[in-house]
């Protein structure tokens, strides 16, 4: 068992202003919100994009040959990471209201992505309470499920700059 502090969250004071979702106006995602100051992982990984549908959020994902596994699929790992994008953009909606990190997340991967094809995720809170959101959804590739998520966001203060 770890000595170590439990705790090792970093401070929100290094993240330059406040994060907020902001409007893409051109090119391939106009019409799309891309979160900024962006999560450099993220970002790398992605990028990831949302938008509102209906009283929900749709969130996007054009995987490239970076994402590829060595069987020329998308890596589990970049679907997993887009699942934990969505899992806080369907908790906090168009808003940055969700500030947290995620406990538990489960994955089952039911088909695979290809490099170059959209893939979007929807799903829905299951329940809110003060501190804990639970969240569910599906990846798709044009309608075809690609991953099955669920998962469990713990709300955390945010930290005054």
């Amino acid at each position: 068992m770890s000595h170590e502090p439990h705790d090792k969250l970093q401070s929100d004071a290094d993240t330059p202003g406040p994060s907020r979702l902001v409007a893409i106006t051109d090119g391939t995602w106009a019409g799309w919100y891309h979160w900024e100051p962006f999560d450099d992982f993220e970002e790398h990984a992605g990028p990831f994009y949302c938008r509102p549908e209906g009283t929900g959020i749709l969130c996007g994902f054009m995987p490239e040959a970076k994402n590829r596994n060595g069987g020329g699929n998308i890596h589990g790992g970049s679907l997993m990471t887009f699942a934990d994008y969505a899992l806080f953009m369907i908790a906090g909606g168009m808003e940055s209201s969700v500030h947290g990190v995620t406990v538990t997340m489960n994955c089952e991967f039911v088909g695979a992505a290809e490099a170059g094809r959209m893939l979007t995720a929807r799903g829905e809170v299951v329940r809110a309470g003060f501190s804990m959101v639970f969240v569910r959804g599906m990846i798709d590739d044009a309608g075809r499920n690609v991953l099955a998520f669920s998962g469990t966001i713990k709300r955390i203060a945010r930290q005054p700059k």
